[in-house]
C-alpha cells in the first residue's frame, strides 16, 4: 500500500512537517549548533507564526526527530546509504523533500556520531501518527506500507493493526 491512498494526506499535521524541515534545513546552514537546535527552532517559529498550536508543534517536531534519528541510527550501525533505509531509491520521492531528508538525516548522523546512543532504543510508530519517508512494517502481521512523501499512518490495510516498526534492507 502507498500512503497516497490515505485520506487527509494533506493534512495540516502532514503540511506542518515539511515545513518544518525545510526550517531546520534552513537554520542548520545559518548556524553550526545541529539538527536538534534546528528543528527546536522551526518548532518554536511554526508556534510563533500561529501556524500550529504549541502541542501541534511539538507533536511535529516529535515525529521529524523520531524519522531523522531513525535514519541516522541505522546509517550509523549498518554503514548502509539512505536509499537503503528507505528500501525504495530516492528518485521515486520529491526531489525538493529527498533533498531536506537527505540533509537532515546528514547532520542528524553526525550527532549521532559525538553522543553515546542507548543500545536499546526501539522506535514505533502508531496509527494516526504523521511520518516521513520510508516504509514501515505492521507490528502484528507484517503488512509493509511505503511512505513516497510525508504521511499520516493508517490502520494496517490488511489486520488493522495500529502499531509499525521501521524497515530497512539492513534488518
Amino acid at each position: 500500500m502507498s500512503s497516497e491512498n490515505v485520506p487527509g494526506l494533506d493534512s495540516k499535521l502532514t503540511v506542518a512537517y515539511n515545513l518544518m524541515m525545510e526550517r531546520a534545513r534552513a537554520i542548520l546552514g545559518e548556524a553550526e549548533k545541529g539538527a536538534a537546535h534546528a528543528i527546536d527552532m522551526a518548532m518554536e517559529r511554526a508556534s510563533e507564526l500561529g501556524e500550529l498550536t504549541r502541542e501541534e508543534a511539538e507533536e511535529v517536531a516529535d515525529y521529524v526527530r523520531r524519522d531523522l534519528h531513525d535514519a541516522a541510527d541505522f546509517i550509523n550501525e549498518s554503514g548502509s546509504e539512505l536509499r537503503d533505509w528507505l528500501r525504495f531509491d530516492l528518485e521515486v520521492v520529491e526531489q525538493k523533500i529527498g533533498d531536506i531528508f537527505a540533509t537532515m538525516v546528514d547532520h542528524t548522523q553526525q550527532e549521532l556520531d559525538k553522543i553515546e546512543k542507548m543500545a536499546n532504543a526501539v522506535g514505533e510508530w502508531h496509527t494516526g501518527e504523521v511520518v516521513g519517508i520510508g516504509t514501515l512494517e505492521c507490528k502484528g502481521c507484517g503488512e509493509q506500507i511505503h511512505f513516497h512523501h510525508t504521511g499520516h499512518v493508517p490502520p494496517c490495510p490488511k489486520c488493522r493493526g495500529t502499531r509499525y516498526s521501521r524497515v530497512s534492507t539492513g534488518e
